[in-house]
């Protein structure tokens, strides 16, 4: 066993969490160690060092992370030199290509399996690796509940797409162009290039969809490596980064600075900050609630339009602006963003990162490079955030919109509704002459929430009809108590609470009700009198539950509405739970 003078600088073996299993005297110790050399480990490898969990969430059906595999080995480069010793962990993969009904269905699985892990097994700190869109808040919810010292590896974004003479952008480019092919102006050759042109390396989504909006919120948090979040995932730069963050990690063990350290209301209102100026995903709203709420950090709806009132988009990035991730990174990246807020006194300056004594410290020194790309505060790409909190009749716990990515006459808009009992209905009617949709409709899908999409699926972009694409429409007031990707656009209301499938007020709309947008006001209304609605109400009946067992009947009986994060009520509660007892 290695002495006192052998561990790293900082942290004596015996204070180690995981001196429980390998350090102490008796037979369950002495069963530990046997164990270690049944896996090939030397003593002098691991004994009296700190031990470090690498969280992977790679997998063969995950394209977003093929390339994770490898960068777990360059953080095991940089643990192994700064004096630690690395275990690797495969945990479950969320991919949002593939997995259905939504991935947002195991978001709280995959942070129940995180949290226990790091809590059963004989770990020091840990290294969190993850990217598209449901690992990041996954990883650190549960992260946050068993509160070790923690680095996030972000994926990185995929390079740039292209097709012929033009680069794309997925998913947005997707949209784009299904549409296109929907109103017949391209066809299958087209559609066939673009397949094969689309997303054209590993690494999540290269627009500023959920996952990039996400892995920034993290950098904002102040967990990664500074500038991390925008690195390309096939650039050696992300490669150098996952082995900083192997180093990094050993010295905050050493340290003792446990992720609650830095994971503040400070903190968590800088990172709703940086996600209203990159423009970002609606889901961040969802997601940095519920990692709020993991660390019992009150964040609720009215912080995200308090901030967004005062905090100018500074990303022109897609879907809401024109340039894709790979421009951010060398327009300067987060850290030049994050400068530029912090020159406007938006963010708290003076709390701690995981690499420096504060945010003003590792914010110095950073630079823009290209105005047009991270726009300069005097020429913003909006004047506000890009997000807006909607409140009414129709919403009474709220509800949101991406209004910087929709057609500015919508975003005042009274129309008739045209509604939808559930996603697979609207598939098959959405073309429907007989509906007798007009662009001034509001298109309305119920039964797509937390319980009724199941696990509220990112159906929130609902198609508009193909006769109106083929006379130019290429926008309409669309509401659901869905959610939508983060590189879609358009006049989405999403995440309506309480959703239909509780007895929402969306499940009392009905064809031709008048419904009222007014984003300005941030107004969403049915324009019915309350003795109607009353008398709906008395007539509705609840839906069967969908769930008769196994982890689907955890999920209906826990899961929480949208606007509180839709987190499980006994993940998300406070209380304390014991380590184990190693001996």
């Amino acid at each position: 066993m290695t002495t006192d003078d052998d561990a790293p600088r900082g942290r004596r073996p015996e204070e180690l969490r995981s001196h429980q299993w390998f350090g102490t005297e008796g037979l369950r110790t002495f069963s530990h160690r046997a164990r270690t050399r049944q896996l090939g480990y030397l003593p002098e490898e691991h004994l009296g060092k700190p031990v470090i969990a690498i969280l992977n969430t790679w997998s063969d059906i995950n394209p977003c992370h093929q390339h994770l595999r490898e960068r777990a080995q360059a953080v095991k480069r940089g643990v192994w030199q700064a004096g630690g010793y690395p275990l690797e962990f495969p945990v479950a993969t969320l991919s949002e290509t593939f997995q259905k009904p939504t991935p947002m269905l195991y978001r709280n699985l995959l942070a129940m399996e995180t949290e226990e892990l790091l809590r059963s097994y004989p770990v020091d700190g840990v290294v969190l690796m993850g990217g598209c869109d449901k690992t990041t808040p996954a990883l650190m919810m549960g992260a946050a509940s068993a509160d070790l010292p923690t680095v996030f590896v972000p994926a990185g974004p995929m390079l740039r797409g292209h097709w012929r003479r033009e680069t794309l952008g997925s998913g947005t480019d997707m949209w784009k162009y299904w549409d296109e092919k929907r109103a017949g102006r391209i066809g299958d050759r087209e559609m066939a290039e673009l397949e094969n042109g689309l997303a054209r390396s590993p690494g999540t989504c290269m627009t500023m969809g959920t996952a990039s909006t996400m892995t920034s919120a993290v950098e904002a948090l102040g967990l990664t490596i500074p500038g991390a979040a925008a690195i390309p995932a096939v650039d050696s730069g992300h490669e150098r980064m996952a082995a900083g963050a192997g180093l990094r990690i050993v010295e905050l063990v050493n340290e003792g600075a446990t992720l609650s350290r830095f994971l503040t209301r400070e903190a968590y209102e800088d990172a709703i900050t940086t996600v209203l100026s990159l423009g970002g995903s609606t889901n961040a709203v969802i997601h940095l609630i519920a990692m709020a709420g993991r660390s019992q950090v009150p964040i609720d709806l009215d912080d995200f339009d308090r901030i967004a009132r005062k905090v100018p988009v500074l990303a022109d990035v897609r879907p809401g602006g024109r340039f894709l991730m790979e421009d951010f990174y060398y327009a300067g990246g987060l850290p030049g963003l994050l400068a530029r807020l912090g020159e406007a006194g938006l963010l708290h300056l003076d709390r701690p990162t995981i690499t420096h004594a504060t945010m003003r410290e590792q914010l110095a020194g950073a630079l823009v490079h290209d105005d047009e790309v991270i726009r300069p505060l005097d020429n913003p790409a909006a004047e506000q955030g890009g997000l807006a909190v909607l409140r009414g009749n129709l919403a009474p716990d709220g509800a949101v919109i991406k209004h910087i990515s929709a057609e500015p006459q919508l975003l005042r808009h009274t129309g008739p509704a045209v509604v939808f009992d559930d996603y697979r209905t609207m598939q098959r009617t959405i073309n429907d002459p007989e509906l007798n949709i007009t662009r001034d409709h509001v298109l309305v899908l119920r039964g797509s929430g937390p319980l009724g999409g199941p696990g509220m699926p990112e159906y929130g972009m609902l198609p508009i009809p193909d006769y109106l694409l083929k006379e130019g429409v290429t926008d309409m007031v669309r509401l659901s108590d869905a959610r939508m990707s983060g590189t879609s656009y358009g006049a989405c209301v999403l995440h309506i609470a309480p959703e239909s499938h509780v007895g929402g007020p969306l499940a009392l709309v009905r064809n031709g009700d008048l419904i009222t947008l007014d984003v300005e006001a941030r107004v969403l209304r049915l324009e019915v009198d309350d003795e109607e609605l009353a008398r709906r109400r008395a007539e509705w009946t609840p839906p069967p539950q969908r769930y008769g067992r196994g982890y689907g009947a955890i999920y209906q009986e826990h899961i929480t509405q949208a606007d509180t994060g839709c987190d499980f009520t006994f993940l998300s509660r406070p209380g304390e739970v014991p380590e184990p007892y190693a001996g």
